[in-house]
């Protein structure tokens, strides 16, 4: 272009080549008329010679300047000065993922999703107004400073495939890394060759290379084709198994293997993302999470290795606690309690008569018990309990319990003594009354 065709139809201004592809020039310009920044797409001078395409071509700008999401570059306007096309659309300051990649190589697994979720979100609305975009490829995702994507070029191969047969594998082969079997086939593109097309993005995002190599462009044809589809994880032992199982299923050789639309895949993303990746490394299980304390709602039983019961203490000892205010126990808990409620066992560790469980006063239509102190944070070894953690309530003394002996025999030892106390003071007694009254 010389000199004097750097304004274009005397409203935009070419102020510096921005980069460049098989199909277009891309300027950083100026609008005279609204006063700002945008970026002029020219396309070459081989394409613009069949009306067939130009029609195609405006048609598919036109659609594209309707898609209004924060993920597609917008499209200002579409014209021509002469026989210069070009495209009008915002400018974005950044760079396209594909540079970001030969700098920094593999990105982070969050990183890698962040965009990801947000080349589906943009690629995802034109499918759902009926546009397809043939030529995903980190050279079309732009990346601002924020990590904000941003997705162009739509429609342009779609255009020139339709429109001229004869240049379709000039199309094609612009891009022979990133389309699916069935474009590499000349097949006519779809939604779920758009899906494949961001899966081979995500396999390069995640190892810092291409799924598959060649020598030329048949090579790399047959190996979309025929070529097992090969996993992330070989190359970056680092990513989760889980998503690496998302990506190979978007590189699925058959469309009907993929996700439909772009929408689907974005979903799996996010669901992914926000479960946290847990259970997603089999290198690295996740530890199950330890409760600080047992669930409240769930009974709590020892285990089997607890020490037996303690020997039962004198009657006059017993002092059963009441529910509202425990008493603490004053000696360290020497047993260890499972998370999991277990089934008691028959005659361990306690062989103690028991009263009913509240599921079984529940079952007969019985009142429920007074809340266990258990529950309110008191240990379960409390004096006068039955010692059955299946019940945990205090246990109710009847008339039918066995006084212990050891009451009888110190009682009938006191009572001697008062007897004999009483057989020794009576001659102390005489004595004294003969010496007053003598």
């Amino acid at each position: 272009m010389s000199n004097n065709e750097t304004l274009l139809n005397g409203r935009y201004r070419l102020i510096a080549q921005q980069g460049s592809g098989g199909m277009a020039v891309i300027y950083k310009a100026q609008d005279m008329l609204l006063g700002r920044t945008v970026a002029v797409k020219v396309l070459r001078p081989s394409l613009t010679t069949d009306p067939a395409f130009m029609t195609r071509f405006r048609n598919e700008a036109r659609s594209v300047a309707n898609l209004n999401h924060p993920n597609i570059v917008t499209v200002h306007d579409v014209g021509n000065d002469g026989s210069t096309q070009y495209i009008v659309m915002e400018f974005i300051e950044g760079q396209d993922l594909k540079r970001i990649i030969k700098a920094e190589g593999a990105l982070s697994v969050d990183r890698a999703l962040k965009l990801a979720i947000q080349i589906c979100a943009g690629i995802g609305f034109a499918h759902r107004a009926g546009l397809v975009h043939a030529d995903v490829k980190p050279q079309n995702i732009l990346v601002t400073r924020g990590d904000l994507v941003k997705v162009t070029d739509f429609g342009i191969a779609q255009a020139l495939s339709d429109t001229q047969p004869g240049e379709r594998q000039s199309v094609v082969w612009g891009s022979p890394h990133y389309f699916a079997p069935e474009q590499a086939r000349g097949e006519k593109p779809t939604p779920a060759s758009d899906v494949y097309s961001i899966g081979i993005v995500m396999f390069e995002v995640l190892t810092g290379r291409l799924p598959y190599v060649g020598t030329n462009q048949q090579e790399l044809a047959l190996a979309h084709i025929r070529e097992a589809v090969p996993r992330v994880t070989d190359f970056n032992p680092n990513v989760p198994e889980t998503l690496s199982q998302i990506v190979y299923k978007v590189m699925s050789k058959e469309p009907s293997a993929r996700y439909r639309m772009a929408d689907q895949l974005g979903h799996v993303l996010e669901s992914y993302r926000d479960r946290g990746r847990e259970q997603t490394s089999p290198n690295v299980p996740a530890a199950a999470p330890r409760p600080a304390t047992p669930p409240p709602a769930q009974p709590v039983y020892p285990s089997q290795q607890q020490p037996p019961a303690p020997a039962p203490l004198p009657f006059s000892q017993v002092q059963p606690p009441t529910p509202e205010a425990p008493r603490p126990s004053t000696a360290a808990p020497t047993q260890r309690y499972s998370v999991a409620p277990e089934a008691p066992q028959q005659g361990a560790p306690y062989n103690r008569p028991t009263v009913p469980s509240p599921f079984e006063r529940q079952q007969a239509g019985q009142s429920p018990p007074p809340a266990s102190p258990y529950q309110q944070g008191a240990p379960p070894q409390q004096q006068g309990w039955t010692g059955n953690t299946s019940q945990l309530y205090p246990r109710q003394l009847s008339p039918s319990d066995d006084i212990p002996s050891a009451f009888d025999a110190v009682t009938i030892a006191l009572a001697v003594l008062a007897f004999f106390a009483v057989l020794c003071l009576i001659p102390l007694y005489i004595a004294v009354f003969q010496a007053r009254f003598g």
